[in-house]
This record gives C-alpha cells, sequence and structure tokens, in this order.
C-alpha cells in the first residue's frame, strides 16, 4: 500500500533509511532526510507491504524551473525485488503530472540508481563525482512529459 506520510512514520523511516546507509547513501545524509521530511511531509509517501512500513518515496514541484522531482526513495533491503519501488515510482509521477504548470521530470540520484530511472524514460544528463559523499556520485537526470 501506497500512502501518505504521517509523522507516527518518522521512526521507522529514519530506521530504514540507516539500514541503507552507507551504500545507498552517506551518513550525514540522515539529516538532510529528516529536514526533507518535515519541509515536505505533505508530499512523501509511506509504503508498506502485508501492514509493515518497507520504505517510502517523495515527489514535489521546483517552481523556478516547473520541474517535478522524485526523491529519497529506499526500501528496506529485506523487500527488494517486489516491485515495490516501481509501483512507488509510477504513483509519485502520476501526482506530480496532475500539475498543469509541469515541465518535466528530474530525479538527482547516484550511480547505484539511474539505471533503475532508466525503466522510466529517465535520460542522464550530468554527473558530478563524490557530490553525495565519497564514492557517491550524483547522476542528474531528466524526463520530458
Amino acid at each position: 500500500m501506497i500512502r501518505p506520510y504521517t509523522l507516527s512514520d518518522n521512526e521507522e523511516l529514519i530506521s530504514i533509511f540507516k539500514l541503507n546507509t552507507p551504500q545507498y547513501f552517506d551518513p550525514k545524509e540522515v539529516d538532510d532526510f529528516k529536514k526533507y521530511l518535515h519541509q515536505y511531509g505533505h508530499t512523501y509517501l509511506t509504503i508498506e507491504y502485508k501492514n509493515k512500513i518497507v520504505g517510502g518515496v517523495g515527489y514535489y514541484i521546483k517552481e523556478s524551473d516547473h520541474s517535478g522531482r522524485v526523491t529519497w526513495i529506499f526500501f528496506h533491503p529485506d523487500y527488494s525485488g517486489l516491485g515495490l519501488g516501481r509501483k512507488a515510482v509510477e504513483y509519485a509521477i502520476t501526482q506530480l503530472k496532475s500539475d498543469s504548470t509541469l515541465k518535466k521530470l528530474v530525479v538527482t540520484t547516484s550511480q547505484l540508481a539511474y539505471r533503475f530511472f532508466e525503466k522510466f524514460d529517465y535520460r542522464l544528463i550530468q554527473i558530478e563525482n563524490d557530490y553525495w559523499g565519497k564514492g557517491l556520485d550524483l547522476y542528474l537526470m531528466e524526463r520530458e512529459l
């Protein structure tokens, strides 16, 4: 089930986030994620599987360039390979597309996840080495509507 994030999800999501650190996220990003939830919690989604919180995904519109952003997607390692990531991204993209001002979709990810976003027709625009942390490069990707 994909549902809106609530404050009661906070502790469990942060625990799951930390399970993905340092493999997919730099340890300093835990605080960034907490700030994101505080600022954009109204567009963050909690992912449940068999009534258990197993991950999340965020989305928002960056008004300065009218881009829809999919962000902070992660799952408990025990629940990978179930198609939950695909469903979560498809849901977020559907929500973004409901905004008539949207001109493009953007994702900032790493070399570890960019192939996943290629499945959604995102194309690589830019790479910046060690952007997220040592060994975690920025892969800026875009998709036209």
